[in-house]
């Protein structure tokens, strides 16, 4: 009898051939297969658990969802053709293309995938709310009614209704999320918790062979429902190739080799030898690679507890908003973002909605550049004639991001104000801010859905933390009235013009000192043509081709 690895093992192979063979007729010096490196694993498979990038980027080949979000973040059709939203913005109306297939499967009739309707999604947001299977995702649909029929209706194969609670306009674009693709109840009932591994959904490619932290491959759709621009049917790569080497030193001599065609992110094992100091690709491997960099939608800030009522804040001269906006004044962050972060983040000198997401208008929201002389008036104002009178201020941290926080340090010595930073372990720094211990305090957000809403409602007093993620505990009344008001808009201008203002007050009343917004790069070789994505980092294959290399 074989063993388990060995039978793994036979089970890769034969995926890889399979592969191989797939698209008879080509020549195989054609056929086009991307492959990248998944260094951290792949936990699942199931859209219902594609919280991490990691299992995000794989899924996002396998599913589709009603609707996905372009290059520049905003909602397009994808199983669902159009929609519409009713007046008092509580009810969307979907009608669903009528050519979208499952994946063929031997567990629907003759092997071969059946079209997609209204009913499955009525079983997919079922399945991905349910206790049972207890998804991460499960949030997405708490916008919801309760009735009639738990917010969700199939009343024909292409028509599906969902009703809401209450108005909610990003609800939207968090429908694009990969938690809402659509599944098979035939194969997701019959494999049960197993489906992570067995995964049956629409996407461009579907699964051919997943042998755990060994190798992942995947093969091209040919029923995929999507055409390019001139009606060419999609995705043009033939499959995909997914390896988990965890060494980033090996990752990188193996995309140097071209057995990967691209690598994601920035390792301290290879930054310095692939970026100059101006944060572009060093000109010894612009030959066989390029640099892709966008937007990622995350800013990295130090946080002002600002809530007098707790102990942490009453004899703090934090509480005072002149205070603070001069700590915002005494940092240059250019310089910062030069020095600390190989010139590829972009500098936070506008408000905390990031670079990358609409809102991001820094014409219209203005945050802080370095001037020393009107900080020094500002604290002058607040009643501290010196910044020596403001005492040691303790800045808290986490040892990933101690650099940063002695930047800061060394900045504010210019205004004679004294910082200590003070390294907690992360379990610690996180409990500590939710609780409201901390008066100074390094922090980030990440968006889970593109709306700027995602942003501001970290400043929405109903948020205050530890229920919320509101880690300064700032309260403004009009900066309340404005988000609430803005629940209630649905042409996107219009709420947009009402973030920025949103914005701009919370920048005046400074809560939070902001640092820089993140970028993702990305560096490919050059080969490869057609790769794209969007400022949540998607790894978007349909539109991919990798062409012969020169020598």
């Amino acid at each position: 009898m074989k063993s388990a690895a060995t039978r793994a093992w036979l089970f890769l192979i034969a995926g890889l051939f399979a592969l191989s063979a797939c698209n008879t007729g080509q020549d195989e010096t054609t056929r086009m297969i991307f492959r990248y490196n998944e260094g951290a694993g792949i936990s699942s498979l199931d859209p219902a658990f594609s919280r991490s990038l990691e299992n995000l980027w794989a899924v996002h080949q396998l599913f589709n969802s009603l609707v996905e979000l372009d290059s520049n973040m905003l909602v397009q059709p994808s199983v669902a053709e159009s929609w519409e939203i009713s007046e008092d913005a509580r009810t969307y109306t979907f009608r669903l293309r009528d050519d979208v297939y499952f994946h063929n499967h031997q567990l629907f009739p003759d092997g071969k995938g059946r079209k997609v309707n209204a009913h499955d999604f009525v079983y997919s947001f079922n399945r991905l709310r349910s206790p049972e299977l207890a998804s991460p995702g499960a949030w997405v649909l708490g916008w919801l009614a309760e009735q009639p029929n738990g917010g969700v209706e199939a009343p024909d194969d292409r028509t599906l209704v969902l009703h809401l609670k209450a108005p909610f306009p990003p609800f939207l674009g968090m429908l694009s999320m990969k938690y809402c693709s659509v599944v098979p109840h035939e194969v997701a009932n019959h494999y049960g918790a197993d489906f992570r591994a067995h995964p049956v959904g629409t996407g461009p490619f579907q699964l051919q062979a997943w042998v755990e932290d060994t190798k992942l491959v995947m093969k091209r759709n040919d029923r995929y429902f999507e055409r390019d621009e001139k009606g060419r049917a999609l995705p043009y790569l033939d499959g995909v190739a997914v390896s988990f080497t965890r060494d980033a030193g090996a990752e990188f001599l193996e995309l140097l080799k071209g057995g990967f065609d691209m690598i994601s992110g920035l390792h301290s094992s290879y930054k310095d030898e692939l970026l100059d100091p101006f944060g572009d690709l060093n000109a010894a491997y612009r030959k066989h690679l390029y640099l892709q960099k966008q937007p990622f939608l995350k800013t990295d800030y130090l946080g002002f507890l600002v809530d007098e009522n707790l102990p942490a804040v009453k004899e703090s001269p934090l509480r005072h908003k002149l205070v603070r906006q001069a700590l915002n004044l005494g940092i240059d962050r250019e310089l910062m973002v030069q020095h600390l972060r190989n010139n590829i983040y972009r500098p936070a000198t506008s408000g905390f909605i990031p670079y990358g997401m609409p809102g991001f208008d820094p014409t219209r929201v203005k945050g802080y550049d370095r001037d020393l002389d009107k900080a020094r008036a500002l604290l002058r104002e607040a009643g501290y004639n010196s910044g020596r009178e403001l005492g040691t201020i303790t800045l808290s941290t986490t040892s990933d991001y101690v650099d940063l926080c002695e930047f800061v340090q060394s900045q504010l010595e210019d205004l004679d104000v004294k910082i200590k930073v003070d390294v907690l372990p992360a379990g610690t720094h996180a409990t500590y801010t939710a609780e409201g211990k901390l008066s100074f305090f390094r922090k980030s957000w990440l968006a889970d859905y593109g709306d700027a809403e995602n942003f501001l409602s970290v400043f929405y007093s109903a948020n205050h933390a530890p229920g919320g993620p509101n880690y300064t505990r700032f309260s403004n009344e009009l900066f309340d009235q404005w988000y609430e008001k803005s629940m209630e808009i649905q042409n996107l201008d219009e709420r947009l013009a009402l973030y920025q203002r949103m914005d701009s007050l919370m920048m005046e009343e400074a809560p939070i000192l902001p640092l820089y917004y993140d970028v993702v790069v990305r560096f490919v070789r050059k080969n490869v043509q057609g790769l794209s994505s969007n400022a949540m980092n998607l790894l978007d294959l349909r539109r991919v081709r990798v062409d012969e290399e020169e020598d």
